[in-house]
Formats: structure tokens, sequence, C-alpha cells
């Protein structure tokens, strides 16, 4: 016991890691994990993905085939009766759903157009648009939906590429392959946004044929709508005033930071590979993210990390051989909560072909 405990804390400094720092350890090896990871939420024949938590509510999506929904349960009880977001028209998808602590619930919809944002207002049936109306004439395609804790200020990311816009409208009801519904990140990469047998590695020189995506940061209060060039996956704190997003420059992604209003603008990370899917945790001294930075940037190896943003030091928190760990979210101060397609038998070292949501411990 003496000993596993010795290699698990050895473990976590070694794989404790600054800004561009790639740890050393193998992942080829089967490692112990580095916290208690065990799954949380397995809905058999369903993709199960990104969850959101606010207040004592979570909030995640689901996928089947060409259906699309989502769902809100007790973040307590995960397994108790839950909100199903309901469809109103023939083939609509509903999706990228975040929680709000009131109880209402974000997401994006098909059913008034091509893709718009609306906010369920957590009880009845009062459904509150959110974001500028363009969203409904299609000049605006809402992907990646996030927003404040207490739903004030939200984010969402899109392409202005007329031709990209028009593949992501599809993409919406169907995707190519059930990869793309946990790694929504690809949506902005040329050469990784569609399912076949390779892919080109995040890494500085990586050839990106698609304009860059733009984020969209809505004040619900003032009604104002900026735009941030070159970012996507945001994230607001809970006081609305900061958004952390990632933005990727020659085929290298990393995570940024700055004031809603435009000001502070600081590059948090600068890894050779890809830093991506950050969230903020409720009081916003840390953020958690997904990064391929120690399998050298594939695409389908992904693990989970944490930083301290009065320190900028960053720690490592999964470590499975080849898992795609994404979507982070705070259950709370010590736990986390996310998707993965590791195996239920065994998480550290096999794979499945669909999404369930897992919790790790962090004491």
């Amino acid at each position: 016991m003496k000993s596993k405990m010795l290699w698990v804390a050895l473990s976590a400094v070694l794989l404790s890691v600054q800004p561009g720092v790639v740890s050393s350890l193998s992942a080829k090896e089967i490692q112990p994990p580095l916290y208690p990871v065990t799954p949380l939420v397995v809905k058999k024949g369903v993709d199960v993905t990104y969850p959101s938590v606010a207040g004592d509510f979570m909030v995640f999506s689901t996928g089947n085939g060409n259906e699309y929904n989502v769902e809100r349960v007790s973040k307590h009880s995960t397994a108790s009766a839950s909100r199903v977001m309901k469809t109103m028209v023939l083939r609509e998808a509903i999706r990228f759903g975040v929680a709000v602590s009131d109880g209402s619930v974000g997401y994006v919809s098909n059913r008034t157009g091509p893709i718009s944002s609306w906010m369920w207002l957590g009880n009845g049936e009062s459904h509150a648009a959110i974001g500028h109306m363009g969203g409904f004439s299609g000049s605006i395609v809402p992907f990646h939906l996030n927003a404040s804790q207490d739903g004030k200020v939200w984010c969402f990311d899109t392409s202005l590429q007329k031709l990209r816009q028009n593949t992501m409208l599809a993409e919406f009801i169907k995707n190519t392959h059930h990869e793309l519904t946990g790694q929504l990140w690809r949506t902005y990469d040329s050469d990784n946004f569609r399912y076949k047998q390779g892919y080109s590695d995040t890494k500085p020189g990586k050839k990106n044929d698609f304009d860059a995506p733009v984020l969209y940061v809505f004040n619900r209060v003032t009604s104002q709508l900026n735009m941030i060039p070159n970012a996507f996956n945001g994230t607001v704190s809970s006081d609305g005033q900061h958004v952390v997003f990632v933005r990727e420059t020659n085929g290298n992604y990393d995570l940024w930071m700055q004031t809603i209003n435009g000001e502070e603008l600081v590059q948090l990370t600068d890894s050779k590979f890809a830093d991506l899917e950050p969230q903020f945790n409720p009081d916003g001294s840390k953020i958690l993210f997904v990064s391929n930075r120690a399998f050298g940037g594939a695409v389908t190896k992904t693990s989970l990390y944490m930083m301290d943003l009065k320190s900028y030091k960053i720690t490592r928190l999964t470590n499975a051989k080849r898992a795609t760990d994404g979507g982070p979210a705070w259950l709370d101060d010590d736990t986390v909560v996310f998707h993965s397609n590791r195996s239920l038998k065994k998480p550290q070292e096999d794979v499945v072909s669909n999404w369930n949501i897992w919790q790790l411990k962090l004491k």
C-alpha cells in the first residue's frame, strides 16, 4: 500500500507541468491513475458528453445516431429523474447544453431556422432567446455554447467562412462519426474535422485550410454582443468579467484569457501541442482543460489538466493509455466530471466506441 501511494505521489510530481513542458513518461506504459476515476453517467447505446454544472444541477448532451438532445439532472443524484429538453419539430436536434445555477438550461436548436441559441427557464414551458437574432437567419451559427454560472453572460463560437458554415449546419443534425461528438474542438480543424484513419498531429507547422473562427460574448443584461477574432471553446468566469478561450496559431492550439471588454489579454499556455476545452471553477481561481501534450499532438489521445490562475502551475489529472478525455467541468471543489471513451472494465488501458461521463476525485 505504501509503495502504491509513493508511486501515485511521484507520478503527480512528474506530471505536474509548467506550460510548454511535455511529460517524459511513456504513453505506452500502463500507469496507475493519478486520481481515482469512476463512471458517473452511463446510458447504453447513447453517447453522453460535455457535462455542465451550476448550482445544484448538471446538464449534459446525449446523442444516438441522428438524435441529439440535452438533459438536466441533480448533481447530487445523477441517477435520479432527468428533465429532457422537448423537441418541437420533426428532425429537431438540441445540443450544447449549459447549466445555470437557478436550474435554467441553455442549448442550441434548429427548430426556428438554421440554428439558434435558447435558454429554458427552468420551470414550465418558457424559452428565452440568447444572443443576437442574426442566429435566426443563419448569419450567426452558434456552436459550443457556454455561460457564467448565473446565466447573465454567454459565449459561443462560429465560422465566418460561408462554405464551412453550411457544413457545420449539416453536422449539427448528424455528425460524420461518433468521435466528433466528443471532440467538438475539431470543428475548426480542416484536417481533423471528420473521421478518417489518420490525422495530422496538432503541432506548429500544420496547415489549416479553414478560416479562423470567432468567439461571441453576449451580456443578457446590457444586450451587448462582443466578438473576439481567432477564438473558440470559450468559458466565462462566474462573475462574468473574464473569458478563457482557445486560439490556433500555425497549427498549435493554446489557451488565452482576457476581460469581457477586451482588456488584459494574456496567453496562459505555450505548449507545442493542443490545449483545449477550458472551464473555470466556480470562484474563478482555476481552470480545467484538455490537452494531447503528453501524446505528441495525437488527436484522439487526450488527458485532463488543471491550471492555477495565480501561480500558472499546471497539474495533470488523467493519464489513461489510449483514452480521449474531454469536456471537463467542476462538480464541486474536489470533484471533476468529464466525458471519455474509456472502457468501463479497463478504464486505464482500453477504449470503446461510445462516450460516458466519469468523475475524478482530487481528494
